[in-house]
């Protein structure tokens, strides 16, 4: 109990003035609701520069955000993945808050998520959404589902429990941003970046924000099952670049599992006869068995590719300082 007023105690402590904190928002038809948004973080975090990236909308998002005091830039590629690529690359900042410019997230928040970044020196808070008491509606049953469904593979795959591993919701430190290869193109990006913490241990939580539904007039532009399967495409296949001995280990173990179910009898007979009385069978036995061995030593091989990789980028990541208490 004394540990938890201390703690809560050291976060009101927290001076932000001294940080350079960016607020990013991806944005793609969001006119209803950029302005509140951006009028939000300004009142939340008053030391913050608020910028939006314009994704080739087609109403006036840009004009509203920039109406309402935000820096408005533009990444002609569309696909979310694509801006944060983007916006990573080209703002420079000790904290960066990334948000969607839906209205759904609680903005207000943000300070307590950030100061929690701060006094626990991590790297990664992520925004784990709980919609509001009052708004039953906010997380739609395919979106609340698929969700779960890719959380739970995702945990499955690299061994961490996690709440809300697609939530856009995210405080993140500079070296974080920094060392975040960021090669998706869609709402693959926070699968990508949640890997990227679970591959490297980089010090992440996860902290229950409320979540709300969108105004009338408002369309998510997530396609539940389109993005889903492309979200879990990039966790299968980032679980193969990461940890390709056991990827490939799974598969010797299957192909083994055949080979033996087919050759087992064959063996049995020939070892009571002499004869094979199956020989396409024997054959065909025996090329599994061969592509079992072949996979094996492919997860061999990509391990020491993997471990040099992800040395590379541990001390990419290391070449950046921490997010300390000024």
């Amino acid at each position: 109990m004394n540990n938890t007023v201390t703690q809560q105690k050291l976060i009101q402590e927290i001076s932000l003035d001294t940080y350079r904190l960016a607020v990013l928002v991806p944005c793609y038809n969001e006119a209803l609701t950029i302005s509140q948004v951006v009028k939000t973080f300004q009142s939340t975090l008053p030391a913050a520069d608020v910028y939006v990236y314009d994704n080739r909308s087609t109403d006036n998002t840009a004009i509203q955000a920039k109406a309402a005091g935000a820096n408005v830039r533009y990444e002609a590629q569309p696909g979310k993945g694509n801006v944060v690529r983007r916006m990573f690359a080209d703002i420079d900042a000790d904290i960066y808050i990334m948000v969607d410019g839906d209205n759904t997230y609680e903005a207000s928040a943000s300070e307590r998520l950030v100061k929690r970044l701060i006094d626990e020196h991590l790297d990664m808070v992520v925004g784990a959404r709980q919609p509001a008491i009052e708004d039953d509606s906010a997380y739609r049953p395919g979106h609340r589902g698929g969700n779960l469904f890719l959380t739970g593979v995702v945990q499955c795959l690299f061994g961490r429990r996690l709440k809300d591993m697609l939530s856009g919701y995210r405080v993140m430190s500079r070296r974080f941003v920094k060392s975040f290869p960021a090669l998706s193109n869609g709402f693959e990006t926070e699968t990508e970046l949640t890997i990227h913490a679970l591959e490297l241990n980089i010090p992440f939580v996860e902290e229950p924000t409320l979540f709300f539904s969108r105004p009338d007039g408002s369309e998510s532009k997530l396609k539940t099952f389109s993005d889903g399967w492309r979200i879990l495409g990039t966790a299968l296949l980032l679980f193969k670049e990461i940890r390709p001995f056991l990827f490939f280990g799974i598969h010797f173990i299957f192909l083994s599992i055949i080979a033996f179910g087919l050759g087992l009898p064959l063996i049995k007979t020939y070892w009571e006869t002499g004869l094979v009385p199956r020989f396409p069978t024997a054959i065909l036995a025996a090329s599994i068995m061969l592509l079992a061995f072949l996979s094996l030593t492919c997860g061999l091989v990509l391990d020491s590719v993997a471990r040099g990789r992800r040395e590379i980028k541990r001390m990419r990541y290391l070449s950046y300082s921490s997010t300390a208490i000024k």
